[in-house]
């Protein structure tokens, strides 16, 4: 089961080191992802309506790399991690390795780009 959630302007949807239990896909609005260096924040990116968010660290299990935050009011539909995983469980098995092992390398290849 999915979830609408309605995040204000200015209100923080992820936070860079956090566990992930769900991915959101941005139904209107738009947010701004983020990373701490020192005392200011770099904008890394933004996500416009209809892209995903927080899809790393869902498919790869490792702590959030990025904070993600409203620049204005958005509708999300929010897919906690039981509602995706019934559905692949009917999935091949190659499919889910195809989607961790692309997870991975979108990690690491982010990881090399310097801020």
């Amino acid at each position: 089961m999915s979830n609408v959630i309605n995040l204000p302007a200015g209100e923080t949807l992820l936070n860079e080191g956090d566990h992930s239990k769900s991915l959101y896909w941005l139904q209107s609005g738009q947010l701004v992802v983020v990373k701490r260096r020192g005392t200011e924040e770099v904008i890394l990116g933004h996500i416009f309506s209809r892209e995903l968010v927080g899809e790393i660290s869902f498919l790869d299990k490792e702590p959030r790399s990025a904070t993600v935050k409203a620049l204005v009011d958005c509708e999300l539909i929010e897919v906690p991690q039981e509602t995706f995983d019934n559905i692949f469980k009917n999935q091949p098995k190659w499919l889910d390795v195809l989607v961790r092992t692309l997870a991975e390398r979108l990690r690491k290849a982010n990881a090399r780009i310097k801020v």
